[in-house]
């Protein structure tokens, strides 16, 4: 099997990265594995598209990530047709190129709508992916299982929410990682609320939410894979994921440190509700973030923590996706293409 993993730079990947993870275990099963970066696709005058991926040495096998990653890194391009590949997994984050490279944010999701034509299965599938306007899918998800939301552009109304609320969270419409994150509570004599909303503005829209106590305690970090919770031998694929001091963020590059979570039947519940959503947009593998009995946010294209996950609870989470990558080439190679990409994303 063929596999292209995409992402935004190759030289900027990490050893802990779920897509590392990936990468290795499949390389190590034998199969093939391309790095991609956002401007190694190219669509020739033959109407052919063609990729130029990294792969480390075909015969090695790799016992560290970052050995492999180095490996790749330090190879050379090679150049073939998309068609070549049997799984093209979209592993980037447009938000990451949003200030110095906007043109790549859509890169993806172009180039994997080109490469269904060529009968590749592409997770998440591009068409669905093409309905995400960064966090603004969150709301297109039911109402009772998120923290009651604004989005505006317009100062007086932000304000007015926040107040509304008395605690609230902002941030921008566009980003990740935790950047520009702020804790805005208005009974606070000192409040700097004007200041931070004039600031979050200038970027464009901005998210207001109510604030969720239960996030003082970390939220939780939840896979879900073909629209089911991620579980193997009776372990599901969660952590949560609790905040520097003084910090509201819960990324783990902004400080915070992970625990071991007991998935409790509200999250189960939680992961049943958005089902249906995720399994009509083609959504294979997706993190949802969870504070008390509401999601935070739904993480579509890397949801990453997969490799501390199965390093903590020493369970191979990295294999199972694996396995469902081959399955899920195994069935179209079985039924000449004749399955949507939507369809075999989640089955």
């Amino acid at each position: 099997m063929n596999i292209g993993i995409f992402v935004n730079n190759v030289e900027t990947e990490r050893p802990n990265y779920t897509s590392t993870s990936l990468a290795m275990e499949s390389h190590n099963r034998g199969h093939q594995t391309f790095h991609i970066d956002v401007d190694d696709f190219a669509y020739a005058p033959d109407d052919q598209v063609y990729i130029s991926g990294r792969s480390a040495e075909k015969k090695k096998k790799y016992r560290s990530r970052k050995s492999f990653l180095e490996d790749v890194q330090n190879a050379k391009q090679e150049r073939l047709p998309i068609a070549e590949l049997d799984v093209l997994l979209l592993r980037n984050d447009p938000s990451d190129d949003m200030e110095e490279r906007p043109w790549a944010q859509s890169v993806g999701i172009i180039f994997g709508q080109l490469a269904l034509r060529h009968g590749v299965v592409v997770l998440n599938d591009p068409t669905g992916l093409s309905k995400v306007n960064n966090k603004l899918y969150f709301q297109f998800f039911p109402e009772p299982v998120r923290p009651k939301t604004l989005i505006s552009h317009k100062p007086k109304e932000l304000k007015a929410f926040c107040k509304k609320q008395k605690k609230a969270v902002l941030k921008p419409l566009q980003g990740s990682g935790g950047e520009g994150v702020f804790l805005v509570d208005t009974t606070k004599k000192q409040s700097n609320l004007n200041q931070i909303v004039e600031t979050l503005i200038k970027g464009g829209y901005v998210i207001a939410q109510e604030y969720l106590p239960a996030a003082t305690k970390g939220d939780i970090r939840m896979f879900l894979m073909n629209g089911d919770p991620l579980q193997v031998n009776g372990d599901y694929a969660a952590i949560r994921r609790v905040s520097a001091k003084e910090d509201i963020r819960n990324n783990i590059h902004s400080g915070g440190h992970i625990e071991k979570v007991e998935v409790t039947d509200k999250m189960l519940e939680l992961a049943n509700i958005v089902k249906p959503k995720l399994v009509q947009d083609g959504m294979f593998l997706v993190g949802l973030d969870i504070a008390g009995d509401k999601l935070m946010e739904i993480n579509v294209f890397s949801p990453g923590g997969l490799t501390s996950m199965s390093r903590m609870y020493d369970v191979d989470f990295i294999g199972a996706v694996v396995d469902a990558l081959e399955e899920k080439a195994y069935y179209m190679k079985h039924y000449d293409r004749n399955f949507g990409n939507m369809e075999m994303a989640t089955l």
